[in-house]
């Protein structure tokens, strides 16, 4: 960070690495900039030459071909895509089911689409927030239109068991979406064996450049539009593509595949000295699963804290961590996590919660310093609060 700060809250974004900025300036005014990939002059065609060059790195990472990747703006518009879409597509269909801890994006298409008329299961999830493989066999239905749930949870960071749910959905013909903004570069994943139908990913959560992501669509599985006008990414997105942000995140896809395993296992050592330190202070819990999660996540519960003044303390303290999702703290009111309350915390413990994720280029002695700042802040606050005082 170039304000002195430690950057700890990777789930929320990830810094743009050097690499890819190098990949990118040719076409941010280079002499690569300024084609346009539909147009059919040389320029047109450099441009799309880049794109589809990308394509395929970005389908390289996900096990996909080519032709199943689609550009979108991001992971929002990805589910977005993929959920209405799919309902669009299943006509007759009316039944749609959705895990109770997706992202923000899933759950809001999901209302949408209830709003509409269509009659929406979701699916609830035990106290480490895992979606039961029976129990969404029993929500399966004749007139289900798809399934929703996520590879990885954005919050929390459990891992769900999506080979086995998507293969419950494959054996009963129904579509299922995952949501892999979190999973993709940190978990392998392979569609040629994983029979998702649909995949979201997201340029910026793999150290690429904001604003731009990809659908994977299975051949053979119809997509609606949601998005009219010159029928680009093959009539599925239409609009200009995002030539210099597209290149950035197949750069991204690429170093993330090639670095993936030291990527993991260095993000998993510091994530576990994080858990000692922190669970070693009174009151502090670990929310989602201790050993299915994503190897740069760490949510905890803190007794007797309010986590906005968290948050805020530490960040004084110089370091940034994140209050829950930062898609639903930048949100309008104050409201609790739904993803905490549908793994069985109370409203008490939603408002307490932080989230710390470390990246690729995080360090042992920011985690130390880290940490120190965390029981110091967790201290003062606690003295304030006239409620933990007197307990």
């Amino acid at each position: 960070m170039t304000d002195g700060s430690v950057y700890l809250d990777h789930a929320a974004t990830t810094p743009l690495d050097r690499r890819v900025l190098e990949a990118m300036l040719p076409h941010l005014g280079g002499a690569a900039a300024g084609g346009n990939p539909s147009s059919l002059h040389g320029a047109g065609a450099g441009a799309r030459e880049a794109v589809e060059a990308a394509r395929a790195e970005v389908a390289a990472l996900v096990g996909a071909r080519p032709a199943e990747i689609f550009f979108t703006s991001g992971g929002t518009e990805g589910d977005n895509l993929a959920v209405l879409g799919l309902a669009a597509a299943r006509r007759g269909k009316r039944h749609v089911v959705v895990s109770a801890v997706e992202h923000a994006a899933v759950r809001g298409a999901a209302a949408h689409l209830e709003s509409r008329g269509y009659d929406v299961t979701r699916l609830g999830v035990d106290a480490d927030g895992r979606v039961s493989p029976d129990a969404l066999a029993d929500a399966l239905r004749q007139d289900t239109a798809l399934v929703a749930v996520m590879w990885a949870n954005n919050e929390v960071g459990t891992v769900q068991p999506v080979a086995e749910l998507a293969g419950l959905c494959e054996e009963r013909g129904v579509p299922f979406h995952a949501d892999a903004v979190q999973a993709a570069g940190r978990l392998p994943i392979d569609v040629s064996r994983v029979p998702v139908s649909t995949l979201a990913v997201s340029s910026h959560k793999l150290y690429g450049p904001q604003g731009v992501g990809a659908l994977y669509v299975r051949e053979g599985v119809e997509v609606a539009p949601i998005v009219f006008g010159g029928g680009q990414e093959g009539g599925l997105r239409s609009g200009t593509e995002n030539v210099a942000g597209i290149v950035g995140f197949g750069a991204a896809a690429r170093l993330a595949s090639e670095e993936m395993g030291y990527r993991a296992r260095h993000e998993e050592g510091l994530r576990e000295l994080l858990l000692r330190g922190a669970l070693a202070l009174p009151g502090v819990r670990l929310n989602g699963h201790r050993s299915e999660r994503l190897s740069n996540n760490v949510h905890l519960c803190v007794d007797g804290v309010e986590a906005e003044s968290l948050v805020l303390f530490l960040d004084a303290l110089g370091y940034a961590v994140g209050s829950g999702s930062a898609c639903a703290s930048s949100s309008a009111g104050h409201k609790a996590s739904p993803v905490l309350l549908a793994m069985g915390r109370g409203e008490d413990e939603a408002f307490s919660a932080v989230r710390v994720t470390v990246g690729k280029d995080s360090t042992r002695g920011e985690v130390e310093g880290f940490l120190g700042a965390f029981s110091a802040a967790v201290s003062q606050l606690r003295e304030l609060s006239p409620l933990y005082a007197s307990s």
